[in-house]
């Protein structure tokens, strides 16, 4: 879940000390990296960084991203790949649905190391949802698309029970996908309630944060591909939607908002810029201090396309963007962001327990380390 998720209470001494520890250490890394230097930042540094877990899958690229805790982590990909981990990536499972190896998984969303939902992408019945109850053992296909224009793109949870996903615009309009029993069944909502679609505007099923939620009702929808990149803002659980142009540039299928992420209902952050490699993405991040109502340029942006953001744990001013080129990092909400790192990741995702993970291609998944 992009996280409003509850903490278990640890009945054993033993075992409330270890945790205590282990957030400790993450807490001293995440503090350092706010504060080195970026030209600290280099190969002889001993700086927080991102260090490589071995997923055993170099062939996967990994878009989809469900960071339970510190030590479990679901991965979602191509090829129908699911894998996951309970001991902070030194092993993994690979927990695939049967018969989905010509899937393509996008995002994923896990509520802890038993319980997951993970999105199918793709036009007409290649979107597709799937739940499991029991750590992947066995899968529930909940959700088959028929409708031939639809194309769905990314899902969020508000909690345990309600979800949504979102489809690329059908006759006119972002089409919303509502569950309200933990995704085992789905249902289309209305579209009275949200505003007509751009020509050629869209979602980008980059990193599984082009829908992104926070608290019990509130949900954003990133676009792109129009003449403006804008973000949409639910109230209510989205029945009913309000649009904002965002500064990130569009007016190209490969541009626009790849990426959202709120750390409480007024303060959120956009990245993306153009996919293509050979393109430039100036002006590709932006923030919003009143829920996505308007947004601001940074005034230093992230260096080059980036397709995941997310706020570090407990913190009011500090994120992490990712791409295919690299990490960017601010420590001012948004306003400026430098590069940390230059290794390929499509998506980010950080926990309550001070644990912050990314994903990316060639079977790329890695835990920031101090």
């Amino acid at each position: 879940m992009r996280r409003s998720g509850s903490t278990r209470r640890v009945g054993r001494t033993f075992r409330t000390v270890a945790a205590g520890v282990a957030c400790g250490a993450a807490l001293a890394a995440l503090a350092a990296l706010t504060a080195v230097p970026a030209q600290a930042h280099g190969p002889q540094s001993r700086a927080p960084h991102w260090e490589a877990k071995d997923s055993g899958t170099p062939e996967v690229r990994f878009r989809g991203l469900s960071a339970v805790s510190r030590n479990t982590v679901w991965l979602a990909g191509t090829g129908g790949t699911v894998l996951r981990t309970g001991d902070g990536g030194a092993s993994w499972r690979n927990v695939s649905p049967p018969g989905a190896a010509e899937l393509q998984f996008r995002d994923i969303e896990a509520f802890d190391g038993r319980r997951a939902v993970v999105l199918a992408i793709g036009e007409g019945e290649a979107s597709r949802v799937y739940r499991t109850d029991d750590g992947g053992a066995t899968w529930t296909e909940s959700f088959r698309n028929t409708d031939a224009r639809a194309f769905y793109d990314c899902m969020t949870f508000f909690d345990r029970r309600h979800g949504l996903a979102m489809s690329d615009p059908v006759d006119g309009r972002f089409r919303i996908l509502s569950t309200s029993d933990g995704g085992r069944s789905w249902k289309v909502l209305p579209s009275a309630g949200m505003p007509a679609a751009q020509e050629g505007e869209a979602g980008f099923a980059a990193s599984g944060q082009c829908l992104v939620s926070f608290g019990p009702k509130d949900v954003w929808l990133a676009t792109g591909g129009a003449a403006r990149a804008r973000v949409l803002h639910s109230r209510d659980r989205g029945l009913t939607w309000t649009a904002a142009d965002s500064p990130i540039p569009a007016g190209d299928p490969a541009r626009g908002v790849f990426a959202l992420a709120f750390r409480d209902r007024t303060h959120g952050l956009a990245v993306g810029g153009d996919y293509r490699p050979e393109q430039a993405s100036p002006q590709a991040a932006a923030r919003t201090g009143d829920g996505g109502a308007g947004w601001q340029p940074a005034a230093l942006p992230v260096q080059a396309y980036r397709s995941g953001v997310a706020w570090l744990p407990h913190s009011r001013s500090a994120a992490l963007a990712v791409g295919p080129t690299g990490t960017d990092l601010t420590t001012d909400g948004g306003r400026t962001w430098r590069t940390v790192d230059t290794g390929s990741y499509d998506t980010v995702d950080c926990t309550p327990d001070l644990g912050c993970w990314a994903a990316g291609e060639k079977g790329r998944v890695a835990r920031l380390e101090s």
